[in-house]
């Protein structure tokens, strides 16, 4: 393996992680929104659709993992190998966090507003601080290169 694959692995992982982290995150949320659904119809109450919003929180990464990946090829000629090795792979496992752990928020959103059919705002608002650490990271990420 010479230094040149370095950066085409570090360029990949920046989008791959995302992706994990944004199937893994649509799983969690994904189940934890039919539970929820499944609890409303055990109670005769009607399932709220827009619940679909929080089930779909984690998918914006892997687009931010695509950015990343297309502005290291743009500037692989300003960074090392090892950098953009680095550079992706860090920022990709920071994107893959952020959509998990922004999925367990939703999913704790999902059955709260199940419950209650309250707080939507409030709930969607703690989902977006998890997409905020996505969003900080990209940029940073780019700032940087």
């Amino acid at each position: 393996m010479n230094v040149e694959m370095f950066g085409q692995i570090g360029v990949g992982a920046s989008f791959l992680f995302a992706a994990v982290g944004s199937v893994v995150g649509a799983y969690v949320v994904g189940s934890a929104t039919v539970g929820a659904w499944k609890k409303c119809y055990l109670l005769n109450k009607p399932a709220p659709f827009i619940m679909v919003a929080f089930a779909g929180a984690p998918l914006t990464n892997p687009i931010y993992g695509f950015i990343l990946m297309n502005n290291a090829l743009g500037v692989s000629e300003n960074l090392t190998n090892i950098q953009i090795f680095f550079m992706g792979t860090v920022a990709g496992i920071v994107l893959g966090l952020s959509a998990y752990f922004q999925a367990r928020v939703a999913a704790a959103a999902s059955e709260a507003y199940a419950e209650t059919g309250q707080g939507f705002g409030n709930n969607m608002m703690l989902v977006g601080l998890c997409e905020t650490i996505a969003l900080f990271t990209m940029v940073f990420t780019m700032l940087v290169a």
